[in-house]
């Protein structure tokens, strides 16, 4: 069964109702209307992660209950006093400690979700299907993702340094600021991804499809590209330290430009890479020159000892 608003608005419900909680009490605790929670079980509707998180502490389930992965348990059965009068007091289940949470969102479909602001995801997303969700300004910091199809989701000014991304696809996402300072990427699909202004400082990125993506403004710095496929591509900016090895070129072009101390061997079509008004210390026009490349739109600067 597809993980959705639908199986996740049936779970709020059973949950509730576990409780003896009716949908106005719930209401008054998440500080919506009742209107709003109907939506949610009806499936209209979903919630953002972090209003997941105070449906947890309420209806006392582990976060990994809204998963479609999670064998459905029976919830202890908690009386609530009723809401007779305004000015009654409310009892609310005691708040789990948000460390104690063991909930894990792999193998799911998730679509149209928003998960902006969400911490310490590491493992918990592999094998899932991605779609139209919101991550951004989150700290996924050593994010874990394998087998995973990623598509139109929007991860701008997120935290994704020392994450390892294998074996998936990316294409259509926002990675706009995003930091994947030390990340590995191994063997995925990525096109058709904005990166402006990102920060690829360390990373390496290896036999991956790297094709019709938006890097201006990028951070290169220590970057490595091994035994990847680079096509349609406009890379702009300094780079210093790079490596490119094994690497196939097409529709490639370096412009604005400046490569310094950047290592090029073994590359193929590499002669057919354009240079536009691109400047490079005397070692790395080297490396160019023993790859083939057209050297026409580079010139040598001295870099001051």
């Amino acid at each position: 069964m597809m993980l959705n608003s639908k199986t996740i608005g049936n779970k709020i419900a059973e949950a509730r109702k576990k409780i003896n909680l009716s949908q106005a009490e719930l209401a008054q605790q998440v500080s919506i209307s009742p209107q709003a929670v109907g939506k949610w079980e009806r499936g209209e509707s979903m919630p953002d992660i972090s209003t997941l998180n105070r449906l947890a502490e309420i209806l006392g389930v582990d976060l990994n209950y809204f998963s479609d992965s999670f064998k459905t348990r029976e919830l202890e059965t908690t009386t609530y006093e009723q809401f007779n009068k305004p000015t009654a007091e409310k009892i609310t289940p005691k708040p789990k400690n948000k460390a104690e949470w063991n909930w894990d969102m792999s193998q799911g479909n998730w679509v149209d979700a928003d998960f902006s602001g969400l911490k310490n995801l590491k493992e918990k997303f592999s094998s899932s299907n991605m779609k139209n969700c919101k991550f951004m300004s989150s700290d996924l910091s050593g994010l874990i993702l394998g087998k995973n199809n990623i598509e139109l989701c929007d991860f701008s000014f997120s935290d994704m340094r020392d994450s390892k991304i294998q074996s998936s696809n990316l294409s259509n996402n926002n990675f706009n600021k995003c930091s994947f300072i030390d990340a590995e990427l191994f063997k995925n699909n990525i096109e058709k991804c904005n990166f402006s202004e990102a920060d690829f400082s360390g990373t390496e990125i290896t036999e991956t499809n790297f094709e019709r993506n938006d890097v201006n403004d990028v951070v290169w710095k220590f970057t490595k590209f091994l035994k990847s496929n680079i096509s349609n591509v406009t890379l702009t900016g300094t780079f210093e330290d790079c490596h490119f090895e094994h690497c196939a070129f097409y529709g490639v072009k370096f412009e604005n430009a400046i490569i310094l101390n950047t290592f090029f061997k073994y590359n193929e079509r590499f002669k057919k890479v354009q240079f536009v008004n691109c400047k490079v210390d005397s070692i790395t026009y080297a490396f160019l020159k023993n790859n083939q490349a057209n050297l026409t739109g580079i010139s040598i600067i001295e870099i001051p000892e």
